[in-house]
């Protein structure tokens, strides 16, 4: 015998079957995306303002660079986060980040990021209880990601130490300043370092991570000048040779 549904009926049923539709397909990369098969690694490397108080400005940022690679067609399921943060999982260790980036990568073999989001010193960056040095992070990076295109953003002061040993043909170094220069914006009151948020401000407006780079340095020049802090902190960019052709363009 046949059923005949009520309107009620009907309703909950079509409902049902677009919840369906939308798990099999709103959790899902584009596969035409050219990030779909990178690997990234957001790190947010301390959670404290420059005086030492509580902030959450590192991990505003590491939250906020996850969303925007995901819009890009980064599979969620090859991006690791790591924080500094008490009780976080995997807590902030040069350890966890090389394990993180070993494993993603293993799963996403195009490519890969790094983006950091911390305090630095003319030794390094801050990752935790530890300064990661350059030719530490160029061990991790060689051991993932080999010679596979390979973005490596680095947002704290002193950042520009890293690009003479992480250089090579296949990667894009973007730091927050140059080796001898802080950077700004590490106040209790801050949401973002001055880098990290003319990045995400310039984001919707950039084509390629090149773009995305020399449009954040503008940004970070001309705050820097209206708000008469200095000297400039100068963020840099380096391209290797194969980079420029080999890390895929978002439109």
């Amino acid at each position: 015998m046949a059923r005949f549904f009520s309107n009620h009926e009907r309703l909950r049923l079509v409902g049902f079957v677009a919840a369906i539709l939308f798990f099999l397909t709103g959790n899902t990369v584009d596969a035409s995306s050219p990030f779909a098969n990178w690997a990234a690694v957001v790190v947010s490397g301390d959670w404290h303002a420059h005086d030492g108080a509580p902030s959450e400005i590192f991990d505003n940022a590491r939250r906020d660079v996850t969303h925007n690679l995901e819009t890009l067609g980064f599979s969620r399921n090859n991006i690791e986060e790591i924080s500094a943060r008490p009780g976080s999982w995997p807590l902030a260790t040069p350890r966890a980040i090389r394990e993180a980036l070993w494993n993603v990568s293993d799963r996403a073999k195009a490519g890969c990021l790094v983006y950091f989001s911390s305090h630095g010193s003319p030794d390094g960056i801050l990752v935790g209880d530890y300064i990661l040095e350059p030719y530490g992070l160029a061990r991790i990076l060689n051991a993932s990601c080999g010679d596979r295109p390979t973005v490596v953003v680095l947002s704290s002061c002193f950042s520009g130490v890293f690009v003479p040993t992480l250089a090579a043909p296949h990667r894009m170094i973007i730091t927050a300043a140059r080796r001898d220069r802080t950077s700004f914006g590490c106040g209790q009151t801050d949401r973002y370092p001055y880098f990290d948020q003319c990045v995400l401000s310039v984001w919707p407006y950039a084509d390629s991570f090149a773009a995305l780079a020399r449009a954040a340095q503008i940004c970070v020049a001309a705050r820097e000048k209206r708000e008469q802090i200095g000297p400039p902190s100068q963020p840099q960019l380096w391209v290797g040779a194969d980079a420029a052709t080999e890390i895929p363009r978002w439109r």
